[in-house]
C-alpha cells in the first residue's frame, strides 16, 4: 500500500467485486476518494507516474477485462445530499458517490416528481448525467440542472449547466465528444413538489389500468421496481439470473430508409418510438429476438438472463471473453438478418489498457 498525502493508494486490488458482472482482473492501483480533494490527490499521483485513470462508480454498467486495469483506478465515494425549496420546484444537490437508487426514494419520499420512474437502476448518482439514464419514460436530462465536476484538462473544479452538457439519447458530452475530460463529483436536479408521476411508458401504464385514480408518486415507483424485478433489472445477490451489466444494448435510433429496410427483412413492422426529428427508435430487444436469440439463451459461462434479453448474465465464472463471444454473435446476427449494428451500453474497461 502506497499513502499519498491523506489518500491511501493499494496495489493489485481485485475488481470484480466491485461490478455487477463479478468479472474482470485486478487494478495495478486503487484509491477509494471519500472528499473532493482526494480525487484530485488520486489523479496527481497518477500525473506524476504516467498511469492511466479509470473513475468507478457503482460497478453496474462496466465490462472489466480479464486481465484487469493497468493504471490506477479510482471509485467515487463523495457523499451527502442538499436540498432547496422553492415554491414550483425543489433543487436537490447529490455528491457522486450517492446510490441512485437511495436518492430516488429520499425524493418520492418528499413528494418530489420527476425520477420516479428511474427507481430500481443500480449505480451511483455520479453515472447518471454521463450516460444521460433513463427509462420508462424518464431521462435524467429532463431534471439535472447542473453538474459539478472536475475538469482534468485544465485540473480544476467546473460546473456545467443542462446545455453544456450536451444530452442526447443515452449519451453526454462526458461519453462522447469530452470522453475521460470530466469526473462528476455532484449533480443538481430540480424537481417538482407534489408533482403527477410521468405515465409515459406502455409497461407502466399497464401496470395501473382499469384504475380510476391516478397513482402516487410512491405508488409509480413500487410497480417500476415489480416490472424492472420480473425483468431480472434489479440487482438481487441470490438470483444469478440478475448477475448483469443491465441492458447490454443501446436501442437503435434509426433513419426511415434503414427503418424500411428492415421491415422487409423482418416482413413485419416491429415497434418503434418518436426518437430525434426524422428517426425512430427500435427495441434492442425485438431485434435480438428475432434475429433466433431467446431468453435463457447459453454460451459458455456467458448468456442471456431467462427474464430479459437486454441482460447478458455471468452464468458462473465467467470472464470477460465469454461475455465478448456472446456479444459478438448477438451483433452479427443481428446485422445479418436486419442490417443494424448494436451498440454496447456497459463501458468496457482495460482492453486497450
Amino acid at each position: 500500500m502506497l499513502p499519498v498525502m491523506s489518500l491511501l493508494i493499494e496495489e493489485n486490488v481485485p475488481l470484480a467485486p466491485m461490478t455487477t458482472l463479478h468479472i474482470g482482473g485486478a487494478a495495478r492501483f486503487f484509491a477509494e476518494a471519500q472528499h473532493e480533494h482526494e480525487l484530485l490527490e488520486a489523479f496527481a499521483f497518477a500525473t506524476e507516474r504516467q498511469l492511466p485513470v479509470f473513475v468507478l462508480g457503482g460497478g453496474s454498467n462496466v465490462l472489466i477485462a480479464d486481465d484487469g486495469f493497468c493504471g490506477l483506478v479510482v471509485r467515487v465515494a463523495l457523499r451527502g445530499i442538499t436540498w432547496n425549496n422553492d415554491d414550483d420546484q425543489t433543487t436537490v444537490t447529490a455528491n457522486a458517490g450517492e446510490s441512485w437508487d437511495n436518492f430516488v426514494r429520499q425524493c418520492v419520499a418528499r413528494n418530489l416528481a420527476g425520477i420516479e420512474c428511474l427507481s430500481g437502476i443500480p449505480g451511483l448518482v455520479g453515472g447518471t448525467p454521463v450516460q444521460n439514464v433513463g427509462a420508462y419514460g424518464q431521462e435524467v436530462s429532463e431534471t439535472i440542472v447542473a453538474v459539478r465536476a472536475y475538469d482534468r484538462q485544465a485540473n480544476q473544479v467546473v460546473t456545467l449547466d443542462n446545455t453544456a452538457c450536451g444530452f442526447r439519447y443515452r449519451t453526454s458530452i462526458f461519453n462522447t465528444t469530452e470522453k475521460d475530460r470530466y469526473v462528476v463529483l455532484a449533480v443538481t436536479y430540480a424537481l417538482k413538489p407534489n408533482g403527477e408521476p410521468t405515465l409515459r411508458y406502455p409497461d407502466v401504464k399497464n401496470y395501473f389500468a382499469g384504475r380510476t385514480e391516478w397513482p402516487s408518486l410512491a405508488e409509480v415507483r413500487q410497480a417500476v421496481i415489480e416490472i424492472r424485478a420480473r425483468k431480472g433489472m434489479v440487482i438481487q445477490a441470490d438470483d444469478p439470473d440478475c448477475r448483469s451489466a443491465g441492458s447490454f444494448f443501446k436501442n437503435p435510433i434509426l433513419a426511415a430508409e434503414t427503418l424500411a429496410k428492415l421491415e422487409a427483412a423482418a416482413k413485419t413492422k416491429p415497434p418503434s418510438f418518436s426518437a430525434e426529428p426524422g428517426k425512430v427508435k427500435v427495441p434492442a430487444a425485438w431485434l435480438i429476438e428475432h434475429a433466433g436469440f431467446q431468453k435463457g439463451y447459453v454460451k459458455g459461462r456467458a448468456g442471456i438472463s431467462s427474464k430479459h434479453t437486454l441482460a447478458l448474465i455471468n452464468r458462473g465464472n465467467a470472464s470477460a471473453s465469454d461475455v465478448l463471444a456472446l456479444v459478438a454473435e448477438i451483433q452479427q446476427q443481428v446485422n445479418e438478418r436486419f442490417g443494424v449494428w448494436l451498440m454496447p451500453e456497459p463501458i468496457f474497461v482495460g482492453f486497450n489498457s
